[in-house]
């Protein structure tokens, strides 16, 4: 890559899991009511035919990773897995009773945290209790982040017996010194005995996620890193920067200092390498910073053209209406956001009260739906146009503008009234997605909001 192109494009920016992105929320405009009505109006619009996703939070962990920046719960007492899954079904609950109607479950996902903290037992109840509201859409697919180290065979067993057949596994690098900077040691004898349990069991699609830019990462460990990933062959992989926000995630990201990273130039000779050693083996790029062989659902999902992203990043299926349950979990409407409160402790008070756990939101405009249609068909298609009126906003002239530079530099071209971004522009798909982003070319954050785009 281009070495010039990365310093002049090397600048902070969002990864688009949503537009808005949640610094340029209106919350003096949002309310619990309105997010409801966003939420019943999607519902009644889709549940018939897509049906909606679940995002689930599991936030407790037993010992921190230094380069994640999930919200978590770091502890080593069990008793706190029970009261924390009634309180998940209690939200169920709230929502199943405010639509009115059975939801059909496309997709559902359990994040973390740490989901394996919790014992086969209890993650059987949550998912038996979660389904039994609902019904089950055709083609469903249920996947969980699973760590390496604490994955049983009794875990994965539980979760197949339910209905699971995909999970993803945290990697992040193989090298002994960078694990012990992000405090994540696991061999690689403990990834391999995972993804092969997954296997034998008859999960039909497993992950493994690799992070480039790590503290004190060379080219080398990256190389090595893919070179055993191609060992055990996973049907997808996420391979992506890390995002070094220590002054948004606290002192979890403080654990080494800023001149133990890499630099940029580093950083994305890291990820050619990483990509041209994943295509020699028949990996295709996904997207932003996702691979995956063609026998998987998200590879095939590209070529039909029926990859999304939301906040759990890229999926191999469309639904309007996403529901996140748990601490700090999102959901999305396509009218609207809402988050969850962050704290437990909130969490389980607001539940007590029969109140929605939300703390803050976002109902869109009909400028902010225009904008996020764009901004999602560049994360996931490369691609956006704008033949039809419903599809025009007011500064769409001035955007144009802002990406001549950038169509000079042969990250993209300029149609008519279309724009393609080209397999040089890939890398920097955040920086184009960045000129339609009304709401931040309005006003620029007075301090860094967001993590480095290269």
């Amino acid at each position: 890559m281009n070495n010039l192109l990365v310093n002049k494009y090397n600048v902070a920016g969002p990864r688009y899991t949503s537009y808005p992105t949640v610094p340029y929320w209106n919350n003096d405009t949002f309310s619990l009511n309105n997010w409801e009505s966003s939420l019943i109006k999607s519902f009644n619009e889709s549940n018939d035919n897509e049906g909606i996703s679940l995002y689930i939070h599991l936030p407790y962990c037993e010992s921190l990773c230094t380069f994640c920046g999930c919200n978590k719960r770091i502890t080593k007492r069990h008793e706190v897995e029970s009261p924390y899954i009634n309180a998940v079904l209690k939200e169920w609950g709230l929502y199943c009773d405010l639509l009115g109607a059975k939801p059909k479950i496309k997709e559902l996902h359990l994040g973390g945290g740490t989901p394996t903290f919790f014992s086969p037992q209890n993650l059987t109840k949550l998912i038996d209790s979660i389904v039994s509201r609902g019904t089950l859409a055709d083609g469903y697919e249920f996947s969980f982040e699973g760590h390496p180290n604490n994955t049983t065979k009794a875990h994965l067993q539980a979760l197949y017996d339910v209905g699971f057949r995909r999970v993803s596994y945290g990697v992040q690098d193989y090298n002994e010194t960078v694990q012990k900077a992000i405090h994540r040691i696991q061999p690689f004898e403990n990834v391999k005995r995972a993804t092969e349990l997954a296997r034998e069991i008859g999960y039909t699609s497993v992950g493994h996620d690799i992070i480039f830019g790590l503290p004190f990462q060379t080219l080398e460990h990256v190389e090595n890193t893919i070179l055993k990933t191609k060992e055990l062959l996973p049907d997808r992989l996420a391979f992506y920067s890390y995002a070094h926000v220590p002054w948004i995630k606290g002192n979890g990201q403080r654990g080494f200092n800023d001149n133990d990273l890499p630099s940029p130039d580093l950083k994305r000779e890291q990820y050619e390498v990483g990509k041209v050693l994943l295509s020699e083996v028949g990996y295709y790029e996904i997207g932003m910073d996702h691979f995956a062989l063609p026998s998987d659902s998200l590879y095939k999902s590209m070529v039909s053209s029926d990859l999304h992203r939301n906040f759990m990043g890229y999926t191999a299926s469309k639904t309007q209406a996403m529901i996140g349950l748990g601490v700090s979990s999102i959901s999305d409407s396509w009218y609207g956001f809402a988050q969850n409160v962050k704290d437990i402790e909130s969490y389980y008070k607001l539940l007590d009260e029969n109140i929605l756990p939300v703390y803050r939101g976002h109902i869109l405009n009909d400028e902010d739906l225009i904008i996020r249609r764009h901004i999602l068909n560049l994360m996931c298609h490369f691609k956006t146009s704008w033949g039809q009126d419903y599809l025009c906003f007011k500064e769409l002239p001035e955007v144009l503008v802002m990406l001549k530079e950038m169509e000079v530099d042969e990250l993209l071209s300029i149609g008519s009234k279309s724009i393609t971004v080209t397999e040089k522009g890939y890398p920097f798909v955040r920086n184009i997605c960045m000129a339609f982003d009304m709401l931040l070319q309005r006003k620029q954050p007075e301090v860094q909001l967001f993590s480095m785009t290269i």
